[in-house]
């Protein structure tokens, strides 16, 4: 696999669909979506906030039929960043993986912020008051414990951790509906939704259901990947798309006529449970989502160093990041670089511009949309010129690429237009930023190291010769 003759491997085959499925799933964390981003999502789209919900599911589904073309045919680690590289060289599969370590950092910053945030409600409840930097550390901390020790512990703790939480919340947002059995007809009156409301909604959809695509970074630790990676991939986005939908018509539903408007509320769950007569659940609440957000913080960790692991075997990272450890068979230098690159953006935005921790949240997943959101689209580009290669494309293939693309439309123009407010509106161009950074690296890669750059592609053309497939040369590879 390695361009430069590194000989350690990650623990192969010891993954199976559920442990790929949780994985997914705990990066998607239900419970942050449920806890957190729906008060965010109905400051955007108000009383529709479902539909947001709904097309950012399809869309991403789209997505997600584009990415399996790619992992029902060839799988190894880092996979989205290899897939980009597959059918666009390596230019395009360099800012695709650049896209994936932003992403996934920020997203993981969003799960440690989330984390303090009710590590400190449960805290409150005995009195007692923890510095949030304290709780950041500790968070970030064992995260990388356990994914440094065993990929499959990790991976089963995320589950159990998820499915706790989320009990919970299906059983309030069941006795919420059984108070209101009639239908909320509010929530299906569309006529006063614009195209850039929906628009800001399906990036907030986007903060919350990314993370469907990360068992593709697992390629060598899977077993039978390649089935057992587009399975976890359709199943996750389906159940967590449906879980969104329902949670929140149900909170929307169950503030009406509260006090404050459900985007004034930074716990939807303790309230509901307070105002619908089971306030015993709150505790439960918030130490499911405490667990959840974790659970998302390790999970990114995990995908960002794989994606990192690969690209440092390619050296676009520093060739350290491409070793796994002897014993442990865990990439634990890219693990390591990732928790210090976690900690650092957490800890600098708190001190040096005096976020609140809540804020840090909402920016956190915002900037980490974009770069999912980035990584989507270069992989719906790659899919079709792929299958093209494989002499496999048919009108279908090109018309579900056609279908996600404009369908990604939406969220990339509501993003900039009409403008945000700050700092919002300033966040497309930090990342248009950031790319220029990647881009810059992968011109400097072909003008030092060409040969690299050759082996890299006849390392993607051996890849794909067990599934009948040579590749060609491209133009950026």
């Amino acid at each position: 696999m390695t361009t430069d003759s590194v000989e350690s491997r990650l623990r192969p085959n010891c993954l199976n669909f559920v442990e790929l499925l949780a994985q997914n799933i705990a990066l998607i964390s239900p419970t942050m979506t449920a806890a957190l981003i729906v008060p965010l999502m109905f400051s955007n789209t108000g009383n529709v906030s479902w539909l947001s919900y709904a097309v950012g599911t399809l869309m991403l589904l789209f997505v997600a039929f584009n990415l399996n073309q790619f992992a029902k045919r060839t799988t190894n680690a880092g996979s989205m960043y290899s897939y980009a590289i597959s059918g666009l060289g390596y230019g395009g599969g360099a800012i695709c993986g650049w896209c994936l370590v932003w992403a996934y950092l920020f997203i993981g910053i969003a799960g440690t912020t989330g984390f303090a945030i009710f590590a400190q409600k449960l805290l409150d409840m005995v009195h007692v008051t923890v510095p949030p930097v304290v709780l950041f550390g500790l968070c970030i901390g064992t995260s990388f414990v356990l994914a440094y020790k065993d990929i499959r512990i990790s991976t089963l703790v995320m589950l159990g951790l998820e499915a706790f939480s989320c009990f919970f919340i299906l059983v309030l947002c069941l006795i919420v509906i059984g108070h209101h059995p009639a239908p909320d007809t509010a929530q299906f009156d569309f006529g006063g939704m614009s195209l850039s409301s929906l628009g800001m909604g399906i990036v907030v959809a986007i903060f919350s259901l990314v993370g469907f695509e990360s068992s593709t970074a697992f390629g060598e630790e899977s077993v039978n990947p390649l089935k057992t990676i587009p399975r976890s991939i359709i199943w996750s986005l389906v159940l967590t798309g449906a879980f969104f939908i329902f949670v929140t018509y149900a909170e929307v539903l169950g503030t009406h006529g509260y006090k404050d408007s459900l985007d004034k509320i930074d716990a939807p769950l303790n309230v509901l449970a307070d105002t619908h007569g089971v306030s015993f659940l709150s505790p439960l609440l918030s130490a499911g989502a405490m667990f959840s957000f974790f659970a998302l913080a390790s999970s990114c960790m995990n995908a960002n160093a794989r994606v990192m692991y690969a690209m440092g075997r390619h050296q676009f990272f520093h060739r350290s990041t491409g070793v796994a450890h002897d014993l442990h068979g865990t990439p634990h230098v890219a693990l390591a670089v990732v928790a210090v690159a976690m900690m650092v953006v957490v800890t600098f935005c708190r001190f040096a511009f005096g976020f609140e921790v809540l804020d840090e949240f909402n920016d956190a997943g915002t900037m980490g949309a974009f770069g999912f959101l980035g990584a989507y689209f270069l992989i719906t580009l790659a899919a079709p010129v792929f299958i093209k290669k494989r002499n496999e494309l048919t009108g279908k293939d090109i018309a579900v690429c056609a279908a996600a693309i404009v369908l990604m439309l939406i969220p990339a123009v509501g993003s900039v237009y009409p403008v945000p407010d700050p700092p919002v509106r300033y966040f497309p161009y930090i990342f248009a930023g950031y790319l220029l950074l990647g881009g810059a690296r992968v011109v400097w890669l072909r003008r030092r190291a060409p040969e690299r750059l050759q082996r890299i592609h006849e390392e993607v053309q051996t890849q794909h010769v067990p599934a009948g497939l040579a590749v060609q040369p491209t133009a950026n590879g």
